[in-house]
């Protein structure tokens, strides 16, 4: 299970003003910034929840000539398209903890500010939609269940007088050491442009259904397919 909420694009801006900057024409950067989404019109997305221009923070409709010359560096590879690092996203994200795990091989251009597991682990009862359970068995959710039911008891203990005579910290590691890679842990992520094509290209044919989930939800940012596409055909301007 993943969930991706509040997702914020920013820094088309910059981003193609920096691009153009090698050649000095910014005299021909066609592209707008700040429209109206009201008086838009944009002919190409005539539904709002798919135009690029409505899923920007700044706004940007970006011009025939601009995204051909992205596509273009693009397609360069990544020494000829840094203005990708410039395109910035944020959003917040509720995975299971090894899903977590394996996002944590990408540490240049990501920022996590996690929920604190540590700290909060405590906080309230455990349920079983704090754990990703979709692909158990009749079986495995039973055993789930007992295991939830069983922390459920050392946070109890956490807070009664079990703890006291056998100290808190001690109630604490057993609901840490015990506490599955299904639960679930949400963060505030930031990327750019540049890594989330890297992970697109090396996650979207991935076994874990979490990494096919966010590869799709790559596919709905504006312009994706700056980040998707791969090959001549797709990335030629």
């Amino acid at each position: 299970m993943i969930k991706i909420e509040n997702t914020d694009v920013f820094g088309f801006e910059a981003a193609i003003r920096g691009m153009r900057n090698p050649w000095n024409s910014w005299e021909k950067s066609d592209s707008e910034f700040e429209v109206d989404c009201v008086t838009c019109n944009n002919p190409l997305y005539p539904d709002c929840e798919s135009c690029p221009v409505a899923n920007n923070s700044d706004k940007s409709l970006i011009g025939t000539a601009d995204l051909a010359l992205m596509k273009k560096l693009v397609y360069a590879g990544t020494d000829h398209s840094k203005f990708m690092r410039m395109i910035n996203v944020t959003c917040d994200i509720t995975a299971p903890m090894y899903w977590w795990k394996e996002f944590d091989t990408y540490k240049v251009g990501t920022v996590r500010n996690s929920c604190s597991t540590m700290h909060t682990i405590t906080a309230k009862e455990f349920t079983l939609d704090d754990f990703s359970h979709e692909h158990l068995d009749n079986l495995s959710i039973s055993r789930l269940e007992w295991l939830i039911d069983y922390l459920n008891k050392c946070r109890e203990n956490y807070f009664g007088d079990y703890a006291e005579i056998h100290g808190k910290k001690d109630v604490w590691w057993q609901i840490i050491q015990l506490l599955p890679s299904s639960y679930n842990q949400r963060a505030t992520v930031q990327f750019n442009y540049a890594v989330l094509r890297n992970m697109y290209h090396s996650r979207k044919n991935h076994h874990l259904d979490e990494w096919k989930d966010f590869c799709r939800w790559i596919e709905t940012l504006p312009y994706s397919e700056l980040i998707t596409g791969g090959n001549a055909d797709e990335m030629q301007p």
